[in-house]
C-alpha cells in the first residue's frame, strides 16, 4: 500500500516530467535513474531513496525541495513547524524537514537529521545550479566534497564550492542536525 506523500511523489515526478516533454527514457538518460526505477517511481510502486529524488529534481531543474513542496501542493507564506513537510529515507533514516513556506522561492531552508554511522551521497548533477551553506547545529558531520574533506561540529557553517560529488557522513554515536540554507544561481 502507498502512503499518501509517496503517491503524491509519484504524480508529481511524472508531471514535472510530461509538462517538459520528456519520456521516461529522456529522464532515465539526464538522471541516470534506470527507466524502469522511474516507471516504479511514478506508478507509486517504490518509495524513493534521497540519492534517486535528488537525481530526478536535478534532472528535472528542481532543488529536492521544490519536488516535495510541489508534492504537498503547499503554496503559504507562513510554514509552522507542525505543518512542515518531513520526508525520511526508507534506507538510511535520513530526515528531510522543509523549514521555508514553499511560496518563499527561491531562498529555501532544509533541516536534516543524519542517523548515526549514515552515509548519503549525492552526484555533483544534483546541486550544480545551487549555492548552498550547511550549517551544522549538532552532532558532527563530516562532508566529503569531492576529493576535499570537511569535518564539521555544532555552530560550524561551510560555503559549498564548485559543483563535485558529495557524501554526507555522521561518523558520531549521536543524529547530526544541520541546516542547508540554498538559492538557485541566477535568482
Amino acid at each position: 500500500m502507498t502512503d499518501p506523500l509517496t503517491a503524491r511523489l509519484a504524480a508529481t515526478v511524472h508531471a514535472a516530467r510530461t509538462s517538459q516533454g520528456l519520456s521516461a527514457a529522456a529522464l532515465a538518460d539526464r538522471s541516470g535513474v534506470s527507466r524502469a526505477m522511474i516507471g516504479k517511481i511514478e506508478r507509486g510502486d517504490v518509495q524513493p531513496t534521497a540519492a534517486l529524488l535528488a537525481k530526478l529534481s536535478a534532472a528535472l531543474g528542481l532543488t529536492l525541495s521544490e519536488l516535495i513542496a510541489r508534492a504537498e501542493g503547499d503554496e503559504r507564506r507562513l510554514a509552522r513547524a507542525a505543518e512542515q513537510p518531513v520526508w525520511v529515507d526508507p534506507d538510511t533514516g535520513y530526515r528531510r524537514r522543509s523549514v521555508s513556506p514553499a511560496a518563499g522561492r527561491p531562498l529555501e531552508l532544509v533541516e536534516v537529521e543524519l542517523p548515526p554511522g549514515v552515509e548519503v551521497p549525492l552526484m555533483s548533477g544534483t546541486y550544480a545550479f545551487l549555492h548552498q551553506q550547511i550549517w551544522v547545529l549538532a552532532g558532527h558531520l563530516r562532508f566529503h566534497e569531492g576529493a576535499q574533506v570537511h569535518e564539521l561540529a555544532a555552530g560550524d557553517c561551510l560555503q559549498l564550492g564548485p559543483a563535485a560529488d558529495c557524501v554526507f557522513v555522521n561518523p558520531g554515536t549521536v543524529a547530526c542536525r544541520y541546516l542547508v540554507a540554498l538559492v538557485k544561481r541566477g535568482t
